[in-house]
């Protein structure tokens, strides 16, 4: 299994969106002290604004937003650039198998998960 260089990592640029402001803050600091670079929003409207503007590696969402879902999100997103990897987070169980029913590549990961998983999570999915 190939580790994630911290080197590598600084140059994969994640883009998150969550519309809960203390989860968002929380998961923003763990990535970064991951060593990844971590822009978040938080609205999928704002993430998905900003995802035309720069390219990204990986898209962390949450599934479950006012005014654009994370599943809407990530079919924009993935029509943008359909290299862009996906990773869906949400406390809702029957909303995270619509959401590997509709983008079969993408991860879920369900709350509440402790950050190591997460990092892991998007250690695995970046090396991938």
């Amino acid at each position: 299994m190939s580790e994630n260089k911290p080197s590598e990592k600084k140059t994969q640029k994640i883009l998150l969106a969550e519309d809960d402001e203390s989860m968002r803050i929380f998961l923003q600091k763990a990535l970064s002290k991951a060593g990844y670079q971590v822009k978040s929003y938080g609205t999928g409207i704002e993430a998905f604004e900003r995802l035309k503007e720069e390219p990204f590696t990986l898209l962390l969402t949450d599934i479950v937003m006012p005014e654009m879902d994370g599943i809407e999100l990530a079919r924009k997103a993935a029509e943008v650039d359909p290299e862009l990897k996906i990773m869906f987070i949400t406390g809702f169980a029957a909303v995270a198998l619509n959401a590997e029913n509709s983008t079969p590549d993408a991860k879920v990961l369900s709350k509440p998960f402790h950050l190591r998983d997460l990092v892991n999570e998007v250690d695995r999915m970046l090396a991938a």
